[in-house]
């Protein structure tokens, strides 16, 4: 049997349920693309840039990949199409994202000849190296049997343990020229992931049951475990906070669910909830720098940590149980083996005085925030609330990185059924715009709505024309102020002026859903928030993409940004302190 590497390739990728490819074809990988033009099942996504692209797929793997867990294998994820060097560095803030964000990705790029002498070659640079810090794994094809093998080996390690994106090189000469090869083997999906050791799923349930108040602190790790948690919780009337990622992984409309994080960065209602709480159940979360306010995150010593990496156990904080596993196998263990025990249920004033808490808490933040005066402009949590009355239940909501990912955090509650993402720990700006894209293409008949800053939608708008070209109907709803104002808000206070965080020239948002092929929708103050929200949705439905330009009012900093900006201040050296003082004394006063 004569085969190329390009024909294995796609053989490959079918096998493993590759519906989608994001790239831009050049002289490295037209023998892949030639290939996937033959395939009845992939379609390939010409992308405006490689980074938009490498968003996209990040995307499409968040809402589509179903994991591991005791429900079955999941189905396909985002896979990469690129050319060599430039390719992979124009992508490579898209695969790190992944990589920090735990999500599965593919890179599959070509490589510069290999049967030939020549030195200097264009592309010619050591992917393998470049790619070692942001990819779990990196393989260079040298042979056509080696091809199938190793995608499969790749799909496997991306899906398995920590996910994560994996590149695959395959060099032009083996895509270009057929040579022989054996039967390729058939893809054998990995097995279910096992159940935990029944000593420390006990050692868990005793602790649980034996605490005065148990807190549950969910991550992205606990996305496809919301049943067992919604019964957790109501189990050990526990309150539940998320991180940031897993804004969706617990119903945002339950009685027991108190905000995102609970140091004090978050809201008043996490942050009440969670003082009295003498046991901590944390779920798929690695207790990193954003949801724990900086490190802010005062946790119990009584802590049962549950995640699929082993490595995130005692890293930041020190656990009492550590289960590695997956959320659902062992959260539906955990949940058996408390029943089992038949725990004296809390008594009913209890449980429903820690709801009523929680409820007038939220209530009270919500008013503070509708009362707050935005002038002529946009009022944030007027906004949240006309968006929230609208999208149905079952929506995807895409964030970026700035100061409207923390207004959606703490003003834009998730109910059950709906899914979230966000940039996270590599939290890189401009992700918004394609992984929008991506996430409507993974689930094309759900609503998807982009909340994005000016700033971030600057970095990656061209890439509507990708939406435009395929008729996805994406709202993109730019918060426009102006200026990066997370970061402007953070250098007000104590530099007393702002360094190259205001934008200057306002972005034209009519001129770039002109450009782009988008529709424009205005929203220039409170009274007309709710009308056109709906004329946006509207217009989506018909399979434009849409442009709703917010002129939203940042001049109310969220309960993160205060509560983080003091807990990084309270831990710098005394004599730090005082010259930041001095410093901002000078400035305001003398200056």
């Amino acid at each position: 049997m004569k085969k190329t590497a390009a024909q294995l390739a796609v053989h490959a990728l079918e096998q493993l349920g590759i519906t989608h490819t994001f790239g831009i074809p050049g002289v490295h990988n037209t023998e892949l693309y030639d290939e996937v033009a033959n395939s009845s099942q992939i379609t390939p996504l010409l992308v405006t840039h490689e980074g938009g692209g490498a968003f996209m797929a990040d995307a499409f793997s968040r809402i589509n990949w179903g994991g591991l867990g005791a429900q079955g294998a999941g189905r396909a994820i985002g896979t990469l199409l690129i050319v060599p060097a430039a390719g992979l560095t124009h992508a490579a803030s898209g695969i790190g994202e992944a990589f920090l964000g735990g999500i599965p990705m593919l890179v599959i790029t070509g490589g510069i000849r290999t049967d030939t002498p020549q030195r200097f070659k264009l592309h010619g640079v050591d992917q393998l190296e470049v790619a070692r810090g942001f990819t779990k794994a990196a393989f260079r094809v040298m042979s056509l049997d080696q091809v199938v093998p190793t995608i499969f080996e790749a799909y496997r390690l991306a899906t398995s343990g920590f996910p994560g994106p994996v590149l695959v090189e395959i060099p032009v000469n083996l895509q270009l020229f057929s040579g022989s090869v054996n039967e390729p083997p058939a893809w054998q999906a990995p097995a279910l992931s096992a159940a935990p050791e029944a000593t420390v799923i006990s050692q868990a349930a005793e602790l649980l049951a034996r605490a005065r108040q148990v807190g549950i602190f969910a991550g992205w790790g606990a996305r496809h475990a919301q049943a067992q948690l919604i019964e957790l919780a109501e189990l050990l009337n526990a309150p539940v906070s998320t991180t940031l990622q897993g804004l969706a992984v617990f119903p945002g409309d339950h009685g027991l669910h108190a905000g995102f994080g609970f140091s004090r960065s978050a809201v008043p209602a996490a942050r009440n909830a969670f003082r009295r709480c003498d046991a901590l159940l944390a779920v798929g979360t690695r207790f990193s720098e954003i949801p724990t306010g900086s490190f802010g995150a005062q946790v119990p010593a009584e802590l049962v940590h549950v995640d699929i990496d082993p490595e995130v156990f005692n890293a930041n904080y020190p656990a009492r149980v550590a289960i590695e596993g997956d959320a659902q196998v062992v959260l539906s263990a955990l949940l058996s083996a408390l029943q089992q025990r038949a725990p004296e249920p809390p008594a009913a004033e209890a449980r429903q005085a820690l709801r009523q808490q929680i409820a007038q808490d939220k209530a009270a933040y919500l008013k503070a925030w509708l009362d707050h005066d935005s002038g002529d402009r946009v009022n944030p949590a007027r906004f949240f609330a006309a968006l929230r009355e609208q999208m149905p239940a079952g929506s995807i909501t895409v964030l970026d990185d700035g100061n409207h990912t923390f207004l959606a955090a703490e003003l834009y509650p998730q109910p059950q059924g709906s899914q979230l993402i966000t940039p996270t720990d590599f939290n890189a700006m401009g992700y918004a715009v394609p992984a929008g894209i991506g996430a409507k293409l993974a689930a094309p008949d759900r609503e998807v709505a982009v909340i994005v800053g000016d700033g971030c939608f600057a970095m990656t708008c061209m890439e509507i024309m990708t939406a435009a070209a395929n008729r996805l109907g994406v709202v993109f709803h730019v918060f426009k102020d102006g200026a990066l104002s997370q970061i402007a808000q953070a250098q007000q206070r104590p530099y007393q002026r702002l360094t190259c965080t205001e934008l200057g020239q306002s972005i034209d948002l009519a001129g770039v859903a002109q450009a782009t092929g988008a529709a424009y929708v205005a929203l220039p103050d409170n009274a007309g928030a709710a009308a056109a929200i709906a004329q946006a949705r509207e217009l989506a439905a018909q399979g434009r993409p849409v442009i709703v330009d917010v002129a939203i009012d940042y001049g109310k900093p969220t309960a993160f940004t205060l509560g983080t900006t003091q807990t990084n201040f309270s831990g710098f050296p005394l004599g730090q302190k005082l010259r930041f003082v001095r410093r901002l004394v000078a400035r305001k006063y003398f200056s």
